[in-house]
């Protein structure tokens, strides 16, 4: 994905006829994981965990190569065909964080969730040093030999998910109850108000990380430049998650959620207010640490909203509402920049972030003050 994120706008504007539609395959790849977000839930749950991330890892294999093969014969429409398969392997993709804490206790359930996500450590320095290395493999074809390399590790993928063992949900089985209704479910004000922030963080992280390449070499910096930028915004996307399920096991969802609004608040006010290498990196770092408090976080608490029996209209329903968030940011970004420039692409964010602040002040009252959030029976 580290690879998709610094590529797929840089692609599209290769192959595309309108630079306006540069960031579509990203929004393709987006909008396919966010239809198939609740499907790859209810397909993992018939029939387990293994074998739905092992199907997503065949799209993952499918969607590089067919990227790769879209470059080479400069067809923009076999890249969003490219991206609509990889867009299936991320709707199973997002699954790894929830699936972590299948099987964990209660109390374990934040630092598994976290440690699963810290494993985009690799993810964001493989990624860039991919880009970097193997993007001009095909010269002149270029990026073509970087998504080459997305086939390959979606096949080296799948090895180690051989041996991925978590037991089927029990009610798979006609005779056991499935839990509450999802309304019921969605009543609660932790349930909604972590798919609110899960929402509106990684939406603001994409908006902005989505045309931080494209805005990078507007301003005449090179891909090198670019990629290593976005290197260490992922870096500081996954670097925390090694902490951040004990931060929020000692102070509470609401403190970290909020410590992430307002890392997302500063990152957009910097990068308004310079568009020198240094605010770039900047920026960008402030923009992976919102994202990993406040996503994580909400992660963390929509796993005490609902029972195991529960997870999978609750989980398949809070990644479609993700997903469909982050696709609207991801289109919306590419047209943002092209129409009105940088700076009103964080300007764009700026409301988001007040309306999750609302939602988690109104939680935060509504329990009295209280950080912890249980599972409401």
């Amino acid at each position: 994905m580290q690879i998709n994120i610094v590529l797929a706008g840089l692609a599209g504007a290769a192959l595309a006829e309108n630079v306006a539609l540069a960031t579509l395959p990203m929004s393709v790849l987006l909008l396919t994981a966010m239809f198939w977000a609740p499907l790859a839930s209810y397909l993992m749950g018939k029939f387990g965990r293994r074998a739905g991330f092992l199907f997503g890892a065949m799209c993952g294999a499918i969607g590089g190569a067919l990227a790769a093969f879209a470059l080479m014969i400069g067809s923009f429409k076999l890249l969003l065909l490219g991206a609509g398969f990889t867009g299936v392997y991320y709707s199973f993709h997002g699954f790894y964080r929830f699936a972590a804490a299948d099987t964990a206790s209660e109390t374990f359930k934040p630092k598994a969730i976290s440690f699963v996500l810290a494993g985009g450590l690799v993810g964001a320095t493989l990624g860039s040093e991919v880009v970097q290395v193997w993007s001009d493999f095909f010269a002149p074809i270029p990026f073509a030999g970087a998504y080459a390399v997305v086939a390959l590790l979606s096949v080296v993928g799948a090895i180690g998910l051989l041996f991925l063992d978590i037991p089927l949900l029990s009610h798979n089985h006609k005779d056991r109850p499935v839990g509450r209704p999802i309304g019921d479910i969605l009543r609660q004000p932790e349930t909604i108000v972590a798919m609110l922030c899960a929402m509106i963080s990684y939406g603001i992280m994409t908006l902005v990380m989505t045309s931080t390449a494209l805005a990078m070499l507007e301003q005449g910096f090179s891909l090198g430049q670019a990629a290593d930028v976005v290197r260490w915004h992922a870096l500081a996307m996954f670097g925390p998650s090694f902490v951040t399920g004990t931060i929020i096991s000692r102070f509470g969802h609401l403190r970290v959620m909020s410590m992430g609004l307002l890392l997302l608040g500063v990152s957009c006010m910097i990068a308004i207010a310079g568009v020198d290498l240094d605010s770039f990196y900047v920026a960008l770092i402030l923009l992976g640490l919102g994202w990993n408090f406040g996503f994580v976080g909400a992660t963390s608490l929509l796993s005490n909203t609902h029972t195991a029996g529960e997870r999978t209209k609750v989980q398949g329903l809070n990644d479609f509402l993700v997903l469909g968030t982050v696709s609207i940011a991801s289109l919306g970004s590419g047209a943002l920049l092209n129409l009105y420039g940088w700076s009103v692409v964080q300007m764009a964010a700026l409301p988001a972030i007040v309306i999750a602040s609302i939602a988690l002040i109104w939680l935060g009252v509504s329990k009295r003050g209280g950080t912890f959030v249980t599972l409401s029976e």
